[in-house]
């Protein structure tokens, strides 16, 4: 699921849709903000994206990046990237 396998084509792994998440979060934003602007994507600017993807793939991306700390929730239930400090 994270990762293509057999079974998941390298478009529909987790990490992939979550990469393709992040290149559209450039300020704080609304899930459905942001499902609407990847729903919205078109295909010759994603031409990895052969296939549809779901609202509960598109979550599940979601929650895979909250868990590897890409992106974080504000105090107003927005997503926004995660600060990282080297």
């Amino acid at each position: 699921m994270l990762l293509p396998t057999k079974g998941i084509s390298p478009e529909r792994a987790l990490l992939t849709i979550g990469a393709e998440i992040l290149d559209l979060i450039d300020q704080p934003i609304s899930v459905s903000g942001i499902w609407e602007k990847y729903s919205a994507v078109p295909p010759n600017r994603a031409p990895r994206r052969r296939s549809r993807v779901t609202f509960d793939w598109f979550s599940l991306a979601l929650a895979t990046l909250y868990t590897i700390d890409a992106i974080v929730v504000t105090d107003d239930g927005r997503i926004r990237r995660s600060i990282v400090s080297g």
